[in-house]
């Protein structure tokens, strides 16, 4: 069956699919241009799918991106993934060997979002649930998403973000974010020394499919989270290499 001859529905979320993997807003002249459908129905698609709210324009009017629905769909499936199998049983193994709440979370927008967590059993905890978002410039996840983003996708995060000061060591100035972020990509992990929430520390380490190399893109983070007066910053990066190995394994799901 050719693309042209799918049902409707499938064509629908088949043009879904490909603006997805174009990575940016997209024009009707840009679709056109791969050639999958003919101008009457892929205008018509564009219509309907930007009624339905999974499709939205950017301010010129002229591109398409996905929209807010569009993204919770895909947050959706990416959270029921990450109940299921192995990426569970590692962030499960990984808790009863640290002790210590451990969290997947992926980039969404300019937010990071929680894609699957498991609490430590301590009663001392801060509970986040599947589905929780999280700033960027003041989590560790946040952070690394930021300093592995391509050069021109970081810049308009960094631009778009409004450094809201959360507690005394937020990092709300541009400068001293930025020199973090080189620091993140030269020791490849990055870490929130109560910077969102007072008394909590954190430590993130990326995910890369297996065998892409280290110039992989960062498909998501794996991280440990703890209450500093438990486990201070110091003994949470002595941590660090049995992140590294869970977060191996993770990349092997992928």
């Amino acid at each position: 069956m050719s693309i042209n001859d799918a049902p409707p529905s499938l064509r629908l979320f088949e043009l879904l699919e490909l603006l997805a993997q174009q990575g940016r807003p997209q024009s009707l002249a840009d679709l056109l241009a791969l050639g999958r459908w003919p101008k009457p129905t892929l205008h018509r698609m564009l219509t309907q799918l930007e009624a339905g709210g999974l499709l939205q324009r950017e301010p010129d009017g002229r591109r398409y991106a996905l929209a807010a629905r569009s993204l919770r769909l895909a947050e959706g499936l990416l959270a029921a993934s990450a109940q299921q199998g192995v990426r569970r049983a590692v962030l499960r193994a990984l808790v009863a060997d640290i002790g210590e709440s451990c969290n997947l979370t992926a980039l969404s927008g300019a937010e990071v979002v929680y894609l699957d967590r498991v609490e430590t059993a301590f009663p001392l905890r801060l509970e986040l649930r599947p589905g929780t978002r999280v700033p960027l410039h003041c989590s560790a996840s946040g952070k690394l998403f930021l300093a592995f983003a391509p050069a021109r996708q970081r810049k308009t995060l960094l631009d778009g973000l409004a450094l809201t000061r959360h507690t005394a060591t937020t990092l709300a100035e541009r400068r001293a974010l930025d020199a973090e972020l080189e620091r993140i990509r030269r020791d490849g992990h990055a870490v929130d020394d109560q910077e969102f929430v007072e008394g909590l520390n954190c430590v993130a380490v990326p995910v890369r499919e297996a065998g892409a190399g280290e110039d992989a893109p960062v498909r998501c983070a794996v991280a440990l989270q703890a209450p500093a007066a438990r486990l201070p910053l110091a003994q949470a990066l002595n941590l660090l290499p049995r992140l590294r190995e869970a977060a191996a394994t993770l990349g092997r799901s992928l």
